[in-house]
């Protein structure tokens, strides 16, 4: 396998594992705010109807930052691109993802109860 097709593996792994752990963290919510497990900013933080909110908010945002990347990635098997391409686009869309999700979670925290 190239080195192309290898770049193309990381989001095709990191992709269902977004998912999965979208997926955990929706059908097992936890139940107090914590520093282990969960969706864990200040503001998601400052109250348990807030922290309630974020986990099921996120998780859902989870699932569909990883079928983005698992889509785009495999996508990326079917375009013929350089490395350097290869690798752009790699880590732009992994880091445009994150970014996504978190982003989209804090404004519809700060939608629904304000920004404290």
């Amino acid at each position: 396998m190239d080195i192309l097709r290898q770049l193309l593996l990381i989001p095709l792994i990191s992709g269902p594992l977004y998912m999965i752990a979208g997926i955990i963290l929706l059908k097992f919510p936890p139940k107090g705010i914590n520093m282990l497990y969960g969706y864990r900013t200040k503001n998601s933080m400052k109250s348990q109807e807030r922290w309630d909110f974020a986990q099921k908010f996120s998780a859902k945002e989870m699932i569909k930052s990883g079928s983005l990347l698992l889509f785009s990635s495999l996508l990326g098997f079917l375009i013929n691109m350089d490395y350097l391409t290869a690798t752009g686009v790699g880590l732009i869309l992994m880091l445009v993802t994150a970014a996504y999700f978190i982003w989209r979670t804090e404004a519809s925290i700060n939608k629904k109860f304000g920004k404290d």
